[in-house]
C-alpha cells in the first residue's frame, strides 16, 4: 500500500491536493493506497506515522513547512517530501532538506502527473531493494550470502555468532553482534543482549519468551520486551500497509 500525508493548513486545498492524489492513484491501480490529511506541521509530527509521500505547504504556522520537513528528516523520516507552494523563492532551500520535488500553486496537472510518475517508480524501486536485501557472511576462506527474510534469528556463543535460517540450516562466523546488527534493516531487533531477531518471523511475545512461527522461542530481555513489542506492532502495520 501506498501511504500519503497531505499536510495544509487551507481546508479547501489539502481537500483539493487529497483528491488530486487520489483521483491519479486510482487510475493506475497498480496498489492500494491511503491518504491523511494533516491541519499543521505540530500534528503532523505528533502522529508518529510513517508516509511513503509527504505534501507540505510551507506558508504554515509554526513550526512551517520547512521546518517540519527539518525536524522529520532529523527523527530519521525518508519519506519522499513534496512541497506545494506560491513561494517560488523558497525552491533552494527545499535542497537542505532534501526534498523529491516542488510544486507551485495553483497545481498544474502535467505537472503533478510527471512528479507523481517519479516518485512511483522510486517508490517501487525501494520496494524492490527491501525484498531482495542479503547479507554476505564470512567464514574464513569461503562467503555464504543469506537472503534477510531468509534469517530468522541470531545468537552469540563465546566469540562465535549463529544465523538460524528458514531451512533449519546454522551458519556461523566470527563477527561482533553490534556490528553484524548495523548490516541489517529495520526488520531485525536485539530482544537480548546475546539475541537479534527477525520480526518477521515472532508469532508472539510472552514470559520473557518470543515464539517464532517455525517452532521454538528465544529469550527476551525484561528491559527490552516493551520495544519489542512497540517494534514488532510497527512492522505489522509496514507491511500491512
Amino acid at each position: 500500500m501506498i501511504k500519503c500525508a497531505v499536510c495544509d493548513d487551507e481546508p479547501l486545498m489539502a481537500r483539493e491536493l487529497s483528491e488530486r492524489l487520489s483521483a491519479y492513484l486510482s487510475k493506475k491501480g497498480d496498489s492500494p493506497f491511503c491518504i491523511e490529511c494533516f491541519s499543521g506541521g505540530g500534528q503532523l509530527l505528533e502522529s508518529g506515522r510513517d508516509f511513503d509521500l509527504i505534501f507540505l505547504d510551507i506558508q504554515m504556522q509554526a513550526p512551517d513547512g520547512m521546518e517540519t520537513a527539518r525536524l522529520l528528516r532529523r527523527q530519521g523520516n525518508r519519506s519522499l517530501l513534496i512541497f506545494v507552494t506560491v513561494l517560488q523563492e523558497c525552491v533552494f532551500g527545499a535542497f537542505e532538506v532534501e526534498a523529491f520535488d516542488y510544486l507551485l500553486k495553483p497545481l498544474d496537472n502535467a505537472r503533478f502527473a510527471r512528479t507523481m510518475d517519479r516518485a512511483l517508480h522510486v517508490l517501487a524501486q525501494d520496494a524492490s531493494k527491501s525484498a531482495s536485501r542479503s547479507v554476505l557472511i564470512r567464514q574464513g576462506a569461503s562467503c555464504t550470502v543469506v537472503p534477510l527474510e531468509q534469517l530468522l534469528f541470531c545468537e552469540v556463543q563465546g566469540r562465535e555468532l549463529y544465523l538460524h535460517q528458514a531451512d533449519k540450516s546454522v551458519l556461523h562466523c566470527r563477527e561482533r553482534l553490534e556490528m553484524f546488527a548495523q548490516r541489517l534493516d529495520n526488520r531485525f531487533f536485539r530482544c537480548h543482549r546475546s539475541y537479534l531477531v527477525n520480526l518477521d518471523h515472532v508469532r508472539s511475545i510472552q514470559a520473557g519468551q518470543a515464539a517464532l512461527f517455525s517452532g521454538g522461542g528465544i529469550p527476551v530481555s525484561r528491559l527490552r520486551e516493551r520495544d519489542l513489542k512497540q517494534a514488532l506492532l510497527q512492522r505489522m502495520r509496514e507491511r500491512e500497509g
